[in-house]
């Protein structure tokens, strides 16, 4: 494989806190690791506050608060100033992680430039519209997000179904390239008494946890009428909450016997996931949900809606429950049975973590390296045709 420059423009990346940065962060370092060369694009951070805001490999941009998200911010560039950055630091392919204004002020450039694009769909952006009071928003959305991939030479996408409900969309150039999870960091070794006590959780009892932001698009409602149906078999049952957003105020008001972590990273966060015993994923907007192989890799029972990360890798009483896409009395049944099997519980820990032992991220990130390869060798042999033709 060639070794090629290619430059990533997100606007959400560490230390920021979401599986978008997280997965990208990875795919940088894979790419970085095997020779590449890699520059940025993204909007400056708060912790950013001794960097340059240009150099051959960073360009940091102005942003803005994302509504309902203030951790969160839109990259704000003009494209003229990109262009006279790739002129100076020319790329062989952009790799455009988000489809925000700073991605379409890039896609603009790339464009202008001749420098061949590549996508992620990472985020179903047109769905949380139906969460925010503006559905009638979402045929206009998915027009743009269809409009914006179709101008790129390939989109990524991290499941088969997805590429199939896509392109019955009318989405062209699609290729899957899945997530994977560390094994090591992400294990059942993990498990800490020490945590679970100050939880408030006895030896025995049963601690359900959710990991994830508080918002509305990530169905949290769901864990809570799960949780109040569970506690009515297993009255000591707790429930956890790692994460944080626009609706932990309210989570806090209905559920004041729940605990509240916040965000946690690294060993901290694993040490959640193998502490709990049950893993609640309600969220019916996610392209991937990169938290579900993470409680797989956890050796954690999950219980989640057959889409996602979960339709692909989970198969019911066998490694999790993989409910019927929007069933909610599936949902809270199946928690329910886990909860009151300790058995059933130890067969799907055992399977969850064989499941996420084949996944691997070097071999995902293998196939996300070919992708941007083809784009560049496309682009290069596009190129030449043209100057055989003149």
């Amino acid at each position: 494989m060639k070794n090629f420059h290619v430059c990533v423009v997100t606007e959400t990346y560490p230390p920021e806190i979401n599986g978008a940065a997280r997965s990208l962060k990875r795919a940088v370092d894979h790419l970085s690791g095997h020779g590449h060369r890699v520059s940025l694009v993204r909007p400056r951070q708060p912790v950013d506050s001794d960097l340059s805001p240009e150099s051959s490999s960073l360009l940091l941009t102005a942003g803005m608060p994302i509504p309902m998200y203030p951790d969160l911010r839109f990259g704000l560039i003009r494209s003229r100033r990109l262009i006279q950055w790739w002129k100076r630091n020319r790329p062989d392919v952009v790799h455009i992680a988000t489809e925000g204004p700073l991605g379409l002020g890039a896609l603009h450039a790339a464009r202008t430039l001749g420098i061949p694009c590549t996508s992620d769909f990472r985020t179903n952006f047109h769905l949380y519209s139906r969460h925010y009071r503006a559905g009638l928003l979402l045929p206009l959305l998915l027009a743009y997000l269809r409009w914006f991939h179709n101008r790129c030479a390939l989109t990524l996408v991290p499941t088969s179904a997805l590429r199939a409900e896509l392109s019955g969309a009318g989405f062209r150039n699609l290729c899957v390239v899945g997530r994977g999870v560390d094994t090591a960091s992400f294990s059942p070794a993990h498990r800490s008494s020490v945590l679970r006590r100050q939880w408030g959780a006895r030896d025995g009892d049963l601690v359900v946890l959710y990991v994830g932001r508080l918002a509305r698009e990530k169905n949290v409602g769901l864990v809570l009428r799960t949780f109040d149906a569970v506690r009515k078999q297993h009255p000591d049952a707790r429930l956890v909450f790692v994460g944080d957003g626009p609706l932990r105020s309210k989570v806090q008001r209905q559920a004041p016997h729940a605990v509240l972590t916040g965000w946690q990273r690294d060993h901290a966060l694993a040490q959640c996931y193998a502490s709990a015993d049950l893993f609640l994923f309600p969220s019916m907007t996610e392209t991937f949900g990169n938290v579900v192989v993470e409680a797989l890799a956890s050796g954690l029972p999950t219980v989640a809606f057959r889409h996602g990360g979960a339709g692909e890798h989970m198969r019911d009483a066998f490694n999790g429950f993989a409910v019927p896409f929007g069933d909610e009395a599936a949902f809270i049944r199946a928690a329910c049975a886990l909860a009151s099997d300790a058995s059933l519980r130890s067969s799907i820990a055992t399977q969850a973590r064989a499941t996420a032992e084949a996944l691997s991220w070097e071999r995902v990130l293998e196939g996300f390296e070919r992708a941007l390869e083809a784009a560049v060798l496309a682009n290069e042999v596009g190129h030449a045709h043209l100057a055989r033709a003149a």
